[in-house]
Protein backbone atom coordinates (compact mmCIF):
# COMPACT_ATOMS: atom_id res chain seq x y z
CA UNK A 1 0.00 0.00 0.00
CA UNK A 2 2.60 2.27 0.77
CA UNK A 3 5.05 1.95 -2.53
CA UNK A 4 1.18 2.14 -4.82
CA UNK A 5 0.84 5.57 -2.26
CA UNK A 6 4.65 6.78 -2.73
CA UNK A 7 4.21 6.51 -6.33
CA UNK A 8 1.14 7.64 -6.74
CA UNK A 9 2.38 11.04 -5.03
CA UNK A 10 5.30 11.27 -6.78
CA UNK A 11 4.12 11.11 -9.84
CA UNK A 12 1.67 13.67 -8.97
CA UNK A 13 4.11 16.19 -8.57
CA UNK A 14 5.73 15.60 -11.69
CA UNK A 15 2.67 16.11 -13.43
CA UNK A 16 1.82 18.92 -12.04
CA UNK A 17 5.41 20.49 -12.38
CA UNK A 18 5.02 22.63 -9.00
CA UNK A 19 7.49 25.29 -8.42
CA UNK A 20 9.38 25.07 -5.10
CA UNK A 21 7.40 25.73 -2.15
CA UNK A 22 6.18 24.93 1.29
CA UNK A 23 8.72 22.81 1.90
CA UNK A 24 9.33 21.54 -1.77
CA UNK A 25 11.90 21.71 -4.30
CA UNK A 26 12.12 21.20 -8.43
CA UNK A 27 13.84 17.89 -7.43
CA UNK A 28 9.96 16.84 -6.24
CA UNK A 29 11.50 16.00 -2.89
CA UNK A 30 11.35 17.26 0.89
CA UNK A 31 14.92 19.80 1.11
CA UNK A 32 16.04 17.14 3.66
CA UNK A 33 16.70 14.81 0.96
CA UNK A 34 18.09 17.11 -1.96
CA UNK A 35 21.80 15.85 -1.49
CA UNK A 36 20.95 11.91 -0.16
CA UNK A 37 22.88 9.26 -1.95
CA UNK A 38 21.51 7.91 -4.99
CA UNK A 39 22.35 4.22 -4.44
CA UNK A 40 19.43 1.38 -4.54
CA UNK A 41 20.72 0.65 -0.98
CA UNK A 42 19.72 3.95 0.08
CA UNK A 43 16.86 3.95 -1.45
CA UNK A 44 15.82 0.31 -0.11
CA UNK A 45 16.42 1.48 3.48
CA UNK A 46 15.06 5.32 3.29
CA UNK A 47 11.45 3.13 1.76
CA UNK A 48 11.95 0.30 4.65
CA UNK A 49 12.02 3.00 7.12
CA UNK A 50 9.47 5.07 5.92
CA UNK A 51 7.17 1.89 5.40
CA UNK A 52 7.51 1.20 9.23
CA UNK A 53 7.19 4.65 10.48
CA UNK A 54 3.89 4.40 8.65
CA UNK A 55 2.72 1.32 9.79
CA UNK A 56 3.07 2.48 12.94
CA UNK A 57 1.46 5.53 13.26
CA UNK A 58 -1.55 3.87 11.54
CA UNK A 59 -1.56 0.81 13.52
CA UNK A 60 -1.74 2.65 16.85
CA UNK A 61 -4.28 5.08 15.64
CA UNK A 62 -1.44 8.33 16.14
CA UNK A 63 -2.96 10.57 13.31
CA UNK A 64 -5.49 13.14 14.10
CA UNK A 65 -5.75 15.21 10.74
CA UNK A 66 -5.07 19.24 11.39
CA UNK A 67 -3.22 18.55 14.49
CA UNK A 68 -0.10 19.91 15.86
CA UNK A 69 2.91 17.38 16.99
CA UNK A 70 6.33 18.66 18.74
CA UNK A 71 9.30 16.77 17.98
CA UNK A 72 11.86 16.70 20.30
CA UNK A 73 15.16 16.99 18.95
CA UNK A 74 18.03 16.44 21.05
CA UNK A 75 20.81 16.29 18.18
CA UNK A 76 21.59 12.45 18.16
CA UNK A 77 21.01 10.23 15.17
CA UNK A 78 17.56 9.36 16.12
CA UNK A 79 16.00 12.31 16.65
CA UNK A 80 17.48 13.96 13.53
CA UNK A 81 16.13 10.28 11.36
CA UNK A 82 12.68 10.75 13.27
CA UNK A 83 12.48 14.48 12.05
CA UNK A 84 13.31 13.51 8.59
CA UNK A 85 10.96 10.51 8.21
CA UNK A 86 8.14 12.63 9.38
CA UNK A 87 8.75 15.83 7.07
CA UNK A 88 8.96 13.15 4.99
CA UNK A 89 5.84 11.82 4.93
CA UNK A 90 3.91 14.82 5.46
CA UNK A 91 5.72 15.87 1.99
CA UNK A 92 4.18 12.83 0.48
CA UNK A 93 1.00 13.92 1.89
CA UNK A 94 0.80 10.93 4.34
CA UNK A 95 0.62 12.91 7.85
CA UNK A 96 -1.84 15.07 7.52
CA UNK A 97 -0.23 17.12 11.08
CA UNK A 98 1.61 20.23 11.49
CA UNK A 99 5.17 19.62 12.98
CA UNK A 100 7.30 21.25 15.35
CA UNK A 101 10.48 20.58 16.17
CA UNK A 102 12.06 21.33 19.39
CA UNK A 103 15.56 21.15 21.23
CA UNK A 104 15.95 21.43 25.25
CA UNK A 105 19.68 23.22 25.54
CA UNK A 106 20.00 21.62 29.24
CA UNK A 107 23.04 23.78 29.77
CA UNK A 108 25.63 20.45 29.48
CA UNK A 109 29.31 20.87 28.85
CA UNK A 110 30.51 22.18 25.96
CA UNK A 111 26.86 21.95 23.96
CA UNK A 112 27.29 23.29 20.42
CA UNK A 113 24.05 25.74 20.70
CA UNK A 114 24.47 26.77 17.11
CA UNK A 115 24.39 23.87 15.59
CA UNK A 116 20.68 22.41 15.55
CA UNK A 117 19.44 26.08 14.83
CA UNK A 118 21.65 26.52 11.95
CA UNK A 119 20.61 23.28 10.40
CA UNK A 120 16.69 23.82 11.38
CA UNK A 121 17.17 27.33 9.67
CA UNK A 122 18.84 25.68 6.45
CA UNK A 123 16.02 23.30 5.52
CA UNK A 124 13.49 25.81 6.69
CA UNK A 125 11.81 23.36 9.43
CA UNK A 126 9.81 25.46 11.67
CA UNK A 127 11.35 25.21 15.30
CA UNK A 128 11.43 26.13 18.96
CA UNK A 129 14.89 26.07 21.00
CA UNK A 130 14.41 26.59 24.39
CA UNK A 131 17.00 26.74 27.39
CA UNK A 132 16.90 25.59 30.77
CA UNK A 133 20.01 24.53 33.35
CA UNK A 134 18.93 21.23 34.23
CA UNK A 135 22.05 20.13 34.07
CA UNK A 136 23.18 22.19 37.14
CA UNK A 137 19.96 20.90 38.55
CA UNK A 138 20.89 17.15 38.01
CA UNK A 139 24.27 17.77 39.39
CA UNK A 140 23.79 19.11 42.01
CA UNK A 141 21.24 17.28 43.29
CA UNK A 142 22.94 13.84 43.25
CA UNK A 143 26.07 12.49 44.49
CA UNK A 144 28.99 12.54 42.25
CA UNK A 145 29.24 9.05 40.43
CA UNK A 146 25.39 8.66 40.64
CA UNK A 147 23.90 7.66 37.37
CA UNK A 148 22.41 10.76 35.99
CA UNK A 149 19.43 9.43 33.74
CA UNK A 150 16.49 9.22 35.58
CA UNK A 151 16.79 12.52 36.42
CA UNK A 152 17.87 14.14 33.93
CA UNK A 153 14.74 12.32 31.96
CA UNK A 154 12.14 13.51 34.03
CA UNK A 155 13.60 17.47 34.13
CA UNK A 156 13.91 17.08 30.12
CA UNK A 157 10.29 15.57 29.90
CA UNK A 158 8.71 17.89 32.55
CA UNK A 159 9.90 20.92 30.26
CA UNK A 160 8.97 19.45 26.90
CA UNK A 161 5.46 18.62 28.37
CA UNK A 162 5.72 22.55 28.96
CA UNK A 163 6.42 23.63 25.94
CA UNK A 164 3.99 21.19 23.72
CA UNK A 165 1.34 22.82 25.76
CA UNK A 166 2.45 25.99 25.29
CA UNK A 167 2.62 26.01 21.69
CA UNK A 168 -0.96 24.84 21.25
CA UNK A 169 0.49 20.92 20.19
CA UNK A 170 -1.26 17.88 21.45
CA UNK A 171 1.40 15.15 21.05
CA UNK A 172 5.27 15.09 21.91
CA UNK A 173 7.03 13.27 19.15
CA UNK A 174 10.06 10.94 20.45
CA UNK A 175 12.54 8.91 18.52
CA UNK A 176 12.96 5.60 20.63
CA UNK A 177 13.12 2.79 18.73
CA UNK A 178 12.97 -1.04 18.80
CA UNK A 179 16.36 -1.48 20.38
CA UNK A 180 15.31 1.13 23.61
CA UNK A 181 12.13 -0.99 23.86
CA UNK A 182 13.56 -4.42 23.60
CA UNK A 183 16.40 -2.96 26.80
CA UNK A 184 13.92 -1.41 28.34
CA UNK A 185 11.71 -4.70 28.80
CA UNK A 186 14.43 -6.20 29.90
CA UNK A 187 15.63 -3.32 32.39
CA UNK A 188 12.08 -3.68 33.81
CA UNK A 189 12.06 -7.85 33.59
CA UNK A 190 16.02 -8.25 35.36
CA UNK A 191 15.92 -5.08 37.93
CA UNK A 192 12.29 -4.28 38.25
CA UNK A 193 10.30 -7.46 38.26
CA UNK A 194 7.68 -6.38 36.11
CA UNK A 195 6.73 -6.87 32.14
CA UNK A 196 6.52 -3.48 30.70
CA UNK A 197 8.42 -1.49 28.14
CA UNK A 198 7.77 1.51 25.82
CA UNK A 199 4.54 2.02 24.33
CA UNK A 200 4.49 3.45 20.66
CA UNK A 201 1.34 5.99 21.98
CA UNK A 202 1.22 6.69 25.67
CA UNK A 203 -1.30 9.47 27.51
CA UNK A 204 0.19 11.25 29.70
CA UNK A 205 -0.36 11.50 33.57
CA UNK A 206 -2.42 14.50 33.69
CA UNK A 207 -4.58 13.25 30.59
CA UNK A 208 -4.18 16.07 27.87
CA UNK A 209 -1.10 15.32 25.67
CA UNK A 210 -0.05 12.26 23.72
CA UNK A 211 3.44 10.75 23.54
CA UNK A 212 4.46 9.30 20.18
CA UNK A 213 6.96 6.64 19.23
CA UNK A 214 6.64 6.26 15.50
CA UNK A 215 10.21 4.58 15.22
CA UNK A 216 9.44 1.71 18.26
CA UNK A 217 9.48 -1.03 15.06
CA UNK A 218 12.98 0.21 13.41
CA UNK A 219 16.51 -1.18 14.11
CA UNK A 220 18.68 1.07 15.70
CA UNK A 221 21.48 -0.42 12.91
CA UNK A 222 18.97 0.84 10.27
CA UNK A 223 18.60 3.87 12.05
CA UNK A 224 22.41 4.40 12.33
CA UNK A 225 22.74 3.75 9.01
CA UNK A 226 20.14 6.28 7.44
CA UNK A 227 21.46 9.26 9.43
CA UNK A 228 25.47 8.31 8.46
CA UNK A 229 23.95 9.01 4.90
CA UNK A 230 22.04 12.21 5.25
CA UNK A 231 24.95 13.24 7.13
CA UNK A 232 23.01 14.55 10.14
CA UNK A 233 25.38 17.02 12.36
CA UNK A 234 25.64 14.74 15.31
CA UNK A 235 25.77 16.37 18.68
CA UNK A 236 27.13 14.14 21.49
CA UNK A 237 25.76 14.05 24.90
CA UNK A 238 28.58 15.08 27.43
CA UNK A 239 26.12 14.44 30.70
CA UNK A 240 24.46 10.60 30.71
CA UNK A 241 26.31 9.57 27.21
CA UNK A 242 29.79 9.87 29.26
CA UNK A 243 29.01 7.75 32.33
CA UNK A 244 30.13 4.28 31.79
CA UNK A 245 28.50 1.12 33.45
CA UNK A 246 24.79 2.17 33.16
CA UNK A 247 22.48 -0.61 33.44
CA UNK A 248 21.01 0.04 30.01
CA UNK A 249 24.26 0.27 28.56
CA UNK A 250 24.47 -3.52 30.02
CA UNK A 251 21.43 -4.54 28.93
CA UNK A 252 22.23 -3.52 25.37
CA UNK A 253 25.39 -5.24 25.13
CA UNK A 254 23.76 -8.35 26.64
CA UNK A 255 20.96 -8.00 23.40
CA UNK A 256 23.55 -7.74 20.73
CA UNK A 257 25.65 -10.26 21.67
CA UNK A 258 22.38 -12.56 21.44
CA UNK A 259 21.61 -10.51 17.73
CA UNK A 260 25.24 -11.46 17.15
CA UNK A 261 25.01 -15.24 18.15
CA UNK A 262 21.38 -15.79 16.70
CA UNK A 263 20.69 -13.08 14.23
CA UNK A 264 17.40 -11.94 14.08
CA UNK A 265 16.65 -12.36 17.57
CA UNK A 266 15.51 -8.64 18.07
CA UNK A 267 12.61 -9.14 15.68
CA UNK A 268 11.32 -12.04 16.97
CA UNK A 269 11.44 -10.59 20.80
CA UNK A 270 9.79 -7.29 19.89
CA UNK A 271 7.34 -9.47 18.17
CA UNK A 272 6.26 -11.11 21.09
CA UNK A 273 6.00 -7.83 22.97
CA UNK A 274 2.74 -7.48 20.16
CA UNK A 275 1.68 -10.88 20.81
CA UNK A 276 0.95 -10.82 24.36
CA UNK A 277 -1.38 -13.40 26.10
CA UNK A 278 -2.22 -13.03 29.59
CA UNK A 279 -3.71 -16.51 30.33
CA UNK A 280 0.11 -18.10 30.12
CA UNK A 281 1.59 -15.89 32.41
CA UNK A 282 0.59 -15.48 36.38
CA UNK A 283 -0.66 -12.10 37.16
CA UNK A 284 -4.38 -12.37 38.40
CA UNK A 285 -4.59 -8.71 37.78
CA UNK A 286 -4.08 -9.16 33.93
CA UNK A 287 -6.36 -12.42 33.53
CA UNK A 288 -9.43 -13.50 35.54
CA UNK A 289 -8.00 -17.52 36.82
CA UNK A 290 -10.26 -17.76 39.03
CA UNK A 291 -13.39 -17.63 36.61
CA UNK A 292 -12.00 -20.38 34.50
CA UNK A 293 -14.46 -23.08 34.81
CA UNK A 294 -14.90 -27.10 33.53
CA UNK A 295 -17.50 -27.57 31.00
CA UNK A 296 -20.56 -29.30 32.25
CA UNK A 297 -20.64 -33.12 31.40
CA UNK A 298 -16.49 -32.56 31.06
CA UNK A 299 -14.27 -35.19 32.91
CA UNK A 300 -12.64 -34.82 36.04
Amino acid sequence: MLDAQEAKASDDETAAARLPEGGETAEGAHPLFRDVPSSVGFKKLRKRLLREVRETVERFAMVRPGARWLVAISGGKDSYALLALLHDLKWRGLLPVDLLACNLDQGQPNFPKHVLPQWLARYGIANRIEYRDTYSIVTDTLPEGATYCSLCSRLRRGNLYRIAREEGCEALVLGHHRDDCLETFFMNLLHGGRLSAMPAKLLNDEGDLFVLRPLIQSAESDLERFSQAMQFPIIPCDLCGSQDGLQRNLTKQMLDEIETRYPGRKAVMMRALSNVRPGHLVDPAAFDFAGLSIKPGSDA
